[in-house]
């Protein structure tokens, strides 16, 4: 069963009303079971036995991040796991440290098995000078081999890029990249400590089409200091004149108690209410579908022939740490500090302290300091979960076929949860499973949420879910 696209934004007054009841604390849902349920106290014999599992196969595709985790300066509205330095030195000692987990982890994994996905998150992964990239590539493509058509995406801040930086992702192989932006009114950059003049971000697509780049995303942010509707429609039209082939439009995730920088916004009160932030996503989704874009899952954009528009109208997108994607069934594998892998009854993270990781790469030990092994009922959740966060809903045959179980009966505590839901009109529930409506993409963590077992146990720390 596959969700109609919904390309109509809902109205701002009742889609308000229901925000207000429903903009709770949750989860993203890029993995389940989350982050928080993660342990040092992983059971490492059987997570190595999961790796074992994992690798038999020499045809299973693989997926492989790396986090690039250094920055010159901190934006202030940033969630991510940085080190800010500008001694351009770190970046040569961190490749070896990569080198050397490449190493440690290489007689783990099978190096038959293609990569069908490469992505560098960071931090800000063009702090890397050229030569540190292409040394980094040796390394990569010394280690794997690479399917023909993989997605090898790169994330680009404007601010930091040269002509040479892209064309030493362009060896690597990379062929899409993403755009951090977040803003391009001048008074909201300064407010977040990020000033990037709409130049800047103008020249890094030009270099990367020029460079063959298949794919350029931007990444937008609402709901930041001192935006309002009026200046985030003008954001959005000058992004739009920019042509990007995808755009992700992200909820701003204040959570100061875990990045006190973040301390700042309140001291000033300038962060956006409620009515303001709503009506900036309405903005977006109405300005991005008349230019012609599809809306996908909760948050992103993309040309209509796009293959993650293809993905979402055909029923095969699926989610991941790196967001959503069309590479389904790829095993995940991380490197670098704070990075996360995945097998399928498998999490684990490295060292989200830089010295914490450096000192176990020096004492010959796998990075990682945390994980979680995932029981059958985690498993099924997360299928569940999946479906609804790419938007598709629930199809009860397909749940059940896919599950070993019969879907309506095992889960029909969770099932009857969501008649308020229904009641206030997220979704519809029939004989054969459930659909999504246009109003209910904009909640579709609080209705993911109805799924999720481990909330009671560890309920709290997250951003709101709007």
């Amino acid at each position: 069963m596959v969700s109609p696209r919904y390309t109509v934004p809902v109205p701002v007054e009742p889609a308000l009303e229901l925000v207000r009841k429903y903009n709770l604390p949750g989860p993203r849902y890029t993995s389940y079971p989350t982050a928080p349920q993660f342990s040092d106290a992983i059971d490492r014999v059987a997570l190595l036995h999961e790796i074992a599992l994992d690798n038999k196969d020499d045809h299973s595709p693989l997926s492989i991040y790396f986090h690039l985790p250094f920055c010159e300066t901190l934006c202030w509205y940033c969630g991510c796991t940085t080190v800010i330095t500008k001694r351009r030195a770190s970046a040569g000692e961190y490749v070896s440290w990569l080198e050397k987990e490449l190493a440690l982890t290489a007689p783990l994994l099978n190096s038959a098995r293609p990569v069908t996905q490469l992505h560098f998150g960071g931090g800000t992964p063009t702090f890397l000078p050229p030569e540190e990239i292409d040394r980094l590539a040796a390394t990569i493509h010394r280690h794997f081999k690479f399917s023909p058509d993989s997605e090898n995406s790169v994330e680009i801040d404007p601010r930091r890029l040269t002509k040479e930086h892209v064309e030493a992702f362009r060896r690597l192989g990379c062929n899409r990249a993403s755009l951090g932006v977040q803003d391009t009114n001048p008074q909201v950059q300064l407010a977040v400590h990020r000033w990037q003049p709409l130049a800047q971000t103008a020249q890094a697509i030009t270099w990367l089409r020029e460079a063959g780049f298949q794919s350029v995303s931007v990444d937008l942010i609402y709901g930041l200091p001192l935006q309002t509707p009026t200046t985030f429609t003008t954001t959005l039209d000058e992004i739009i004149a920019l042509n990007p082939d995808r755009l992700a439009v992200f909820s701003y995730a204040h959570v100061p108690w875990i990045k006190p920088a973040q301390k700042i916004f309140d001291d000033r009160e300038q962060l956006p209410s409620t009515e303001d932030k709503l009506a900036m996503l309405m903005m977006a989704v109405a300005k991005l579908t008349a230019a012609g874009y599809v809306q996908i899952g909760m948050d992103h954009f993309a040309r209509p022939d796009d293959e993650l528009a293809i993905a979402f109208a055909d029923g095969t997108l699926h989610r991941n740490f790196q967001g959503y994607t069309t590479r389904a069934g790829a095993t995940l594998y991380g490197f670098g500090m704070s990075s996360i892998s995945q097998t399928d009854g498998s999490f684990y993270q490295n060292h989200k302290e830089l010295d914490d990781y450096v000192a176990a790469l020096e004492a010959g030990r796998l990075p990682f300091e945390r994980g979680y092994l995932l029981t059958d009922d985690d498993r099924h959740r997360r299928a569940i979960i999946s479906d609804i966060m790419c938007g598709r809903g629930l199809d009860y045959a397909s749940l059940t076929r896919r599950l070993g179980l019969d879907f309506a009966t095992t889960f029909a505590i969770e099932l009857t949860s969501l008649a308020d839901l229904e009641t206030d009109g997220l979704l519809k529930r029939h004989e054969q499973g459930l659909t999504i409506s246009a109003l209910g993409r904009l909640f579709l963590r609080i209705i993911a949420m109805r799924f999720d077992a481990h909330l009671t146990k560890r309920p709290g720390g997250f951003s709101k879910t709007v």
